[in-house]
């Protein structure tokens, strides 16, 4: 055995025990404080492929740069192979961390309760900024690794001159692409829509389902998927139904009789209410005459509830004991048209 084998053998020996010797130091270290941490267990279930590949990648770097016999265009090529592997582990691994991070705030939000705003604002944000955090650690992984070669670097340097003309290029044709990105950006932040808002657009009602960088899902109340661009959000008129709250007033209209006793009816909405159980918020319920021309008196019931669904479940329920209650015990407020007969003709 040569002298230059034996001591490539002892090289990459001692590489595999350090990496050998920092993954069981790192293993007793995420044990510890996964005691008192739990989030430490699931950061190391996560980042264990690309922290041990990244581990291997820096050993045969540190092991080519020791053993390296000269400049020969094969030690060149097995450090340029090393450099780009350590650049792809190293974005993966941050790729991984920093997505954990997120899930970890999300973690924290919980929407299924009444008032979920806080919940919904942080949730759109957070999703938001995991598809940033991706395309960004890409982004930069990949200029790194071009950069690695020498051949780019010397090409990028040329190309400076014309930079400035075709970024202007670039910015033309990818107008429309651009402007969807930002108002992406821009609807993360500024809580004009988060998901699960409940909104109403192109005269449909339906919720926010999903906010990308360039379009908007909306789940239509008949479960229909609305695709719209994000810059539909920023330059088109659209009703947000929770943009401060989830809580909704909403309003039940009838037309009857001019006969009608609206003090009874008055009277009798209470107990409507109370048989709406928790559909109802307890905050509005009254009766109002809106309206009285014509043949009918308009009667509007004005009745509050916690968001969207339930607000409309209510309006149907106090519709149908309304009605109900008119034809029991008020047949004479049923709408009717009357007749005049001329005794004359």
């Amino acid at each position: 055995m040569s002298v230059s084998l034996t001591h490539a053998l002892v090289a990459a020996g001692s590489a595999l025990l350090g990496v050998l010797a920092t993954v069981v130091v790192v293993h007793v270290l995420v044990r510890a404080i996964g005691r008192r941490w739990s989030p430490a267990t699931r950061l190391a279930d996560a980042a264990r492929r690309p922290f041990r590949l990244l581990l291997l990648v820096l050993a045969a770097t540190a092991w080519v740069a020791g053993v390296r016999g000269g400049a020969s265009w094969w030690w060149d090529a097995a450090a340029l192979v090393c450099r780009v592997g350590a650049i792809a582990a190293g974005a993966w691994l941050l790729a991984v961390v920093l997505l954990l991070v997120e899930d970890l705030t999300l973690g924290r939000v919980d929407v299924d309760v009444r008032d979920n705003l806080q919940a919904r604002r942080v949730r759109t944000q957070v999703l938001l900024i995991r598809r940033l955090t991706v395309v960004a650690v890409v982004v930069v992984a990949l200029g790194a690794i071009l950069l690695s070669f020498p051949g780019v670097r010397t090409l990028g340097a040329s190309l400076l001159a014309s930079a400035g003309l075709l970024s202007v290029v670039a910015a033309l044709a990818a107008q429309s692409t651009l402007a969807n990105v930002f108002a992406g950006i821009q609807l993360a932040f500024n809580d004009a829509i988060r998901v699960d808002d409940a909104v109403i657009v192109e005269g449909e009602w339906g919720r926010i389902k999903e906010i990308t960088l360039s379009y908007v899902v909306v789940r239509l109340w008949d479960d229909r998927r609305m695709v719209m661009p994000s810059t539909y959000f920023t330059t088109t008129p659209f009703q947000n139904w929770t943009r401060k709250s989830s809580e909704l007033l909403g309003a039940v209209e009838l037309d009857v009789d001019w006969t009608v006793d609206v003090d009874r009816l008055r009277a009798a909405l209470p107990a409507v209410m109370e048989s709406a159980g928790s559909m109802w918020d307890g905050r509005t319920a009254l009766v109002q005459v809106t309206d009285a021309v014509g043949g009918f008196v308009r009667v509007r019931v004005l009745v509050t509830s916690y968001d969207a669904p339930t607000l409309f479940d209510l309006r149907c329920h106090v519709r149908e004991r309304l009605v109900a209650w008119l034809r029991e015990e008020q047949a004479s407020g049923l709408p009717r048209v009357r007749v005049a007969v001329d005794p004359a003709g």
